[in-house]
């Protein structure tokens, strides 16, 4: 029998569930660019979400059983939470593209879902320095996201202002104006990631 039972690596799981996110937001911006075979990539982009709940259950299902964590277990369970938030609605954004029937990409979407992609390559990295405690770097990367984030916020704006502008049909434009929405809410869902990350390095540094 053993008296303490191995420690739970929780940093190596939320390693595989940021790099499973950010497979997710490169085959989103593959299915804006190409805007063909829509319902396979809209599958594989499904498949990435259900590996991402798996994973959260398995960070929730460690938490319960973990005595002892590598920090606050609230802040754990709200960077998992906030984590599966972004791959949800990146699937939300590709559902929509397949339910929706739309024919064609627009520049806009293709935009944002780049910039959601590099805001998700950042996230990744930053969860790379919090496993290090290389908190320094970990505010840097933060401080991007958030930067990541304001960007998104103005292409969605610009968005919208173009939609309502240049679309007659109103059932297009609001088709559109939901798939912008949701791009625009996992950029927020990212820099609530980067605000957990912040505290934790409050915290502890």
């Amino acid at each position: 029998m053993k008296l303490f039972p191995k420690e739970i690596d929780f940093f190596e799981i939320f390693d595989r569930a940021s790099l499973n996110l950010t497979k997710a937001a490169n085959l989103l911006v593959v299915l804006m660019e190409k805007f063909d075979n829509i319902d396979a990539r809209v599958k594989e982009i499904h498949e990435t979400e259900q590996e991402g709940d798996i994973l959260t259950h398995d960070i929730m299902k460690k938490l319960n059983k973990t005595f002892l964590t590598p920090i606050d277990r609230e802040d754990l369970y709200a960077l998992a939470s906030r984590l599966d938030d972004v791959l949800d609605l990146i699937w939300g954004a590709a559902d929509r593209l397949s339910v929706f029937k739309l024919k064609e990409s627009t520049k806009e979407a293709i935009s944002m879902s780049k910039d959601l992609l590099t805001t998700v390559e950042v996230m990744h990295k930053a969860m790379k320095m919090l496993k290090e405690k290389n908190y320094s770097h970990v505010q840097e990367y933060c401080i991007e996201i958030n930067r990541l984030e304001n960007r998104v916020d103005r292409d969605f704006r610009d968005a919208l202002g173009k939609l309502f502008d240049e679309i007659k049909d109103p059932i297009l434009i609001i088709k559109w104006k939901e798939i912008y929405e949701h791009l625009e809410n996992a950029s927020d869902k990212c820099e609530d990631v980067a605000n957990v990350m912040e505290a934790i390095v409050l915290k502890y540094a």
